[in-house]
């Protein structure tokens, strides 16, 4: 399989991916991506001097299996005479204690293993072994949550790991980030799975199988084995074409952030931690690209966690500010809003509201459908309502839940399919402990103390145009579990993150 070995030489060339004598930490998981890495990053080894060190992270998510994954990585490292890392970290009941998905759990941990890692073994690179189907479903993925032309360039081949917007440590101690902080590289990426799954078995690689990648409860997976080969129905080669999307944005977005630093220096007028000040008459002479992107560029310093800015709430923000009069002002999300001064334009918390609660809230103007069994993601969001139909259930239990942002739903009292959506006018439910009382989901918002300026943005899950939960705070009497309840539906927020 020489044409792998070169295509990754080509991409390690193109991008500077690697220097003479770097020291390189390789992730290394045992499936075929990261071996197929390792393996060729060894056969390179001699070219550009590296000094390789394998790094394996146990999460204790498989039981047995994960316990084997590891033993099977450290044989290969013994084998293959490099020095290797193996640790174990019980990522399950770390997510269970953090309230976040497992997925982003791993995600955050892993890297952080990587980076301690690269410090001890004075590595400067974290290798990872990411392919071109990867990218595919990447861009597809953010596509799907509305996504920008930062979200739209999916993963880049080359990254300090300080960029990753959702990286920090769990425990809030960066201290094991070495300085300068290592770049992860992904010499694979523009090399398919398939190309991948033949040079293993070309090369007598015999890699892992992680079943949790069967798993379509999980987005990312559900795109894979569902969407991707439906899309392929349509055009064979939409993978190829998603990982070009990916190109040409890339590109595009360097030079579009080189004019929004320009822009940026040019037109604000003050910069605070709760605000950002616009000159009004620089601002509105901008083009309307920059306009649009000194928009998200304040939105995303004023809220660290934003992943990416909905392009009708940036397009109606950019209207009025462009036309608006003194004292017009726009929503953002996460509590922002763009006021028209005299002079200036600002960016800030809406009214006296202050910082969005901690809790899932709905930025989206459309109902987002709720499949069951399924994930739904929250757009702008760190959120996700996970919903599952478990085989087993206790009515006890379910009694007692303590966590507001799981609900247990009779599945078949639920009359007609579920979606999020905000409030509308007139919407009303029947609170479970009312005796079927009929209230005013407004008057309920008042009576639970939810902030006004919130009250837009709490989700209502509706299953077709009844309210069977105000999320958070009660479901419908209507779809209470009972002792008759024969299937549960579970309904449950978590927080997840970006690839």
């Amino acid at each position: 399989m020489t044409e792998l070995l070169n295509q990754v030489q080509r991409t390690i060339e193109r991008y500077g991916l690697l220097v003479p004598g770097a020291g390189v930490v390789v992730g290394v998981s045992g499936g075929p991506d990261s071996l197929c890495l390792l393996h060729v990053l060894l056969r390179l080894r001699a070219e550009y001097g590296l000094r390789l060190h394998v790094g394996h992270l146990n999460h204790g998510t498989r039981g047995s299996e994960s316990d084997a994954d590891a033993e099977f990585v450290a044989t290969i490292a013994a084998e293959w005479g490099l020095p290797a890392t193996i640790q174990r970290q019980d990522v399950p009941a770390l997510a269970r204690a953090r309230r976040m998905a497992l997925e982003e759990t791993a995600r955050r941990v892993r890297y952080a293993f990587l980076a301690q890692v690269a410090a001890e073994a004075d590595a400067g690179t974290i290798a990872v072994g990411h392919n071109a189907d990867d990218q595919a479903e990447t861009v597809l993925m953010h596509f799907l949550r509305g996504a920008g032309p930062a979200g739209l360039r999916g993963m880049l081949p080359i990254t300090p790991i300080t960029d990753y917007r959702m990286l920090e440590p769990i425990d809030g101690d960066a201290s094991h980030i070495p300085e300068p902080a290592p770049s992860i590289i992904r010499p694979l990426l523009e090399v398919p799975r398939s190309d991948i799954k033949r040079y293993c078995a070309a090369q007598g690689l015999r890699p892992r199988f992680d079943r949790s990648n069967l798993d379509t409860t999980y987005f990312r997976n559900r795109l894979r084995h569902e969407l991707l080969p439906l899309l392929e129905s349509y055009n064979p080669n939409i993978r190829t074409r998603l990982c070009h999307t990916a190109a040409v944005v890339a590109s595009d977005y360097e030079l579009l952030t080189q004019l929004r630093e320009q822009a940026w220096a040019a037109v604000v007028r003050e910069e605070r931690e709760s605000a950002v000040a616009f000159d009004r008459v620089g601002w509105r002479e901008l083009p309307v690209s920059l306009q649009r992107a000194t928009l998200r560029q304040a939105a995303y310093r004023l809220r660290r966690t934003l992943r990416d800015v909905d392009f009708v709430h940036v397009e109606h923000a950019r209207q009025v500010g462009d036309r608006g009069e003194t004292g017009a002002q726009a929503t953002l999300p996460m509590g922002l809003a763009l006021t028209v001064s005299y002079d200036t334009l600002t960016v800030g918390n809406a009214g006296d509201a202050g910082p969005p609660p901690d809790e899932p809230l709905l930025w989206s103007a459309d109902p987002l459908p709720v499949p069951v069994p399924g994930t739904t993601a929250l757009p702008q969001s760190e959120w996700v309502l996970q919903a599952e139909v478990p085989e087993e259930w206790d009515a006890g239990q379910i009694a007692a839940n303590p966590d507001r942002w799981t609900a247990h739903l009779d599945l078949d009292a639920l009359a007609g399919p579920l979606a999020l959506r905000s409030r509308r006018p007139g919407d009303r439910f029947r609170p479970q402990g009312m005796g079927g009382h009929r209230v005013k989901i407004s008057a309920f918002m008042t009576n639970a103390k939810i902030p006004l300026a919130w009250r837009n943005h709490v989700p209502l899950l509706v299953a077709g145009d009844d309210v069977v939960w105000v999320c958070g705070r009660r479901i419908g009497e209507g779809v209470a579990v009972r002792p008759d309840t024969r299937r549960v539906a579970r309904l449950r927020f978590i927080r997840t993150g970006s690839t």
